[in-house]
């Protein structure tokens, strides 16, 4: 595997990890909310220096309808990341208080509701655009195809995204997208795994639904060229 590859591995493993626990907020604690806060937006620009190029390339080439989405997420997930550091620092309580900033707190905290619950989707749905990639990575570590082993790993995704609708509702997800809910409830009885073994079946869930919708807009690519 080339080394540029490895690092963009890594880079990605790590902003998934970090934005897990992002999610859990008071449950880790403010401060260190605080702290992921910044390691995810030095992530986030690592990322966007290791595909440089492909950055580097946005005005040039033929859009097709998949690299039309794949670029409408990028910029989603870029507005969400800024909405997000923006936001943050107006509502920090430790790592930049020292900022002369006063008033907004209420617009902050709405901003930053809605862009962390957004910005959450938009990045598991970018994910789903190169999930075929880690899938074939992953499908080398076996000498030999197997149509038992990849029925049982579609069936595994399948029941993955069942269970983050499940997830997706008890959560109440969909009520901080849409701001119906203020602010977030954690109970802080419950042990800090199983909130994140329900936001990984969210973003399974939505890495599911980016998989296939990106598969569906590369046979529509294709069947324009044919045309």
């Amino acid at each position: 595997m080339k080394p540029i590859m490895i690092k963009r591995i890594c880079v990605d493993v790590a902003m998934t990890v970090v934005l897990l626990f992002l999610m859990a907020y008071e449950l880790v604690g403010q401060a260190t909310h605080e702290w992921l806060g910044i390691t995810m937006f030095v992530l986030f620009v690592i990322h966007h220096v290791i595909n440089g190029k492909w950055c580097g390339s946005i005005l040039k080439g033929r859009y097709t309808p998949l690299r039309v989405w794949q670029t409408l997420l990028v910029a989603l997930v870029l507005l969400s990341m800024l909405g997000s550091m923006v936001s943050g620092i107006i509502l920090s309580r430790h790592l930049f208080t020292f900022l002369p900033i006063s008033g907004g707190r209420a617009f902050a905290r709405s901003l930053h509701m809605i862009a962390a619950y957004w910005g959450f989707v938009w990045m598991s749905l970018h994910l789903g655009l190169h999930w075929n990639m880690m899938t074939g990575m992953a499908g080398r570590l076996f000498q030999k195809p197997s149509a038992a082993r990849t029925w049982a790993l579609r069936a595994l995704a399948l029941a993955i995204a069942a269970y983050g609708v499940y997830a997706f509702v008890k959560r109440e997800v969909g009520s901080y997208m849409l701001l119906r809910i203020q602010f977030v409830f954690f109970d802080f009885e419950e042990p800090l795994v199983f909130f994140l073994l329900d936001y990984m079946a969210v973003m399974g869930l939505f890495v599911f639904l980016g998989h296939y919708f990106a598969g569906l807009l590369r046979r529509r690519g294709r069947g324009r060229k044919r045309l």
